[in-house]
């Protein structure tokens, strides 16, 4: 066992998820719900389930990252393909209580035929400094966020996952595509593959935090503060503006005030 395994917040975890007798573990492929599920595993063994939701508006690349990680950890894994919740249709503001309300009681559903005596999620200490609707419908469904009931940060789940060699623990955050969207806004599969393609893009580049926010044909590109003067490079910024119009977006913008997580909350 490393040092940081051995850490009382990772003992903490470990006594949690013991004490729940079975799981299933909604799991999104992301660093949070990665964490919580190898730590599971190790407690828990064959009693715990992985359970993918796969919508119009998440990011593939996390579908096949959740396949990856179930398959290396040896978890059962299913992957439920689940329509758009039509009160998100036109991205609410309240869009993230609706989606979590939504999707997590399908997926307690799910948990309960398999035989899991809960569900839980990877909602952690950091999460409480930010704008989080969807953690009411989470205590509304009594979901469990054992990383949360352990006081565990994302500082220390990084840790944790370097510690068990999880491939995503240097991962920057992740958010579904319609946090890519202005409130308001009719949501429709061409704009959310638009988005999705050029973030792609821009990662190819070499770019690692980075989103690209829509505002119609406008795209507003958003990056780490240390990446916009390469960004406003010419050969680099030439490639940028090459992908995201080849994208469909008409305008190329940069954020000077860099990636912030959420930043059409205040919208």
């Amino acid at each position: 066992m490393t040092a940081a395994l051995a850490e009382p917040g990772f003992q903490r975890l470990l006594d949690l998820l013991r004490g729940l007798g079975s799981v299933a573990v909604a799991c999104s492929g992301g660093l949070d719900s990665s964490l919580l599920l190898a730590a599971a595993r190790l407690v828990l063994g064959e009693q715990v389930l992985a359970l993918t939701v796969a919508t119009p508006y998440m990011v593939a690349g996390e579908i096949t990252a959740a396949r990856v990680l179930t398959a290396q950890l040896g978890v059962r894994h299913r992957v439920l393909e689940l329509p758009m919740p039509d009160e998100i249709a036109d991205n609410p503001t309240d869009r993230c209580y609706l989606c979590k309300r939504a999707l997590f009681a399908e997926l307690k559903n799910v948990a309960a035929e398999e035989g899991c005596a809960w569900l839980a999620d990877g909602s952690n200490r950091d999460d409480l400094a930010d704008y989080r609707p969807g953690m009411r419908a989470l205590r509304e469904l009594e979901v469990r966020s054992p990383l949360l009931e352990a006081d565990l940060g994302k500082a220390e789940i990084r840790r944790y996952a370097r510690a068990l060699n999880l491939p995503v623990w240097d991962q920057p955050a992740s958010a579904c595509l319609l946090t890519r969207l202005p409130h308001g806004t009719e949501v429709h599969s061409e704009l959310l593959r638009r988005v999705e393609t050029a973030e792609s893009a821009l990662r190819a580049l070499g770019f690692g935090a980075v989103r690209v926010r829509c505002h119609d044909d406008l795209a507003r590109i958003e990056v780490d503060r240390a990446d916009l003067t390469r960004l406003l490079d010419e050969s680099v910024g030439s490639k940028v503006v090459a992908a995201l119009t080849g994208c469909g977006f008409r305008y190329v913008t940069l954020d000077l005030q860099g990636y912030r997580m959420g930043s059409f909350n205040r919208c």
